[in-house]
């Protein structure tokens, strides 16, 4: 089971990398966006230091879910960006691909969250 649980959370760790680092260097094409999600891009495109943000939370927190020491502390950090994921998928995307992928790493993310919550327990106590 940890080798299994080891592998996830390598793959997970390196999706958002890669993730976070196509913010920066724009290296993956992208699918041609509806008309509210070019509404939305063009949103976040109004507040340029956005997506820079989201990239550097992302490809630290990927780094940080790599690895088991630092796990916990990166299963918090992508959290919130995670539930955006989770919630543009579902409400905007709709595609049953991208629903599917972004249900399985937040799926991954729970479990990681429930797996460490002995260490979170010095946050709400």
């Amino acid at each position: 089971m940890k080798i299994v649980k080891f592998i996830l959370c390598l793959l997970f760790g390196l999706m958002f990398i890669n993730a976070g680092l196509n913010k920066f260097f724009n290296y993956m094409p992208m699918e041609k966006p509806t008309p509210e999600q070019m509404k939305l891009f063009t949103a976040f495109s109004e507040i340029s230091w956005l997506m820079p943000l989201v990239g550097t939370v992302e490809v630290i927190g990927g780094l940080l879910f790599i690895f088991p020491k630092t796990r916990a502390l990166g299963a918090i950090v992508i959290l919130p960006v995670m539930v955006g994921i989770v919630t543009h998928v579902f409400t905007m995307d709709k595609s049953p691909m991208g629903m599917s992928i972004a249900g399985i790493m937040f799926l991954i993310n729970l479990w990681i969250l429930i797996d460490n919550r002995e260490k979170y327990k010095h946050l709400v106590s």
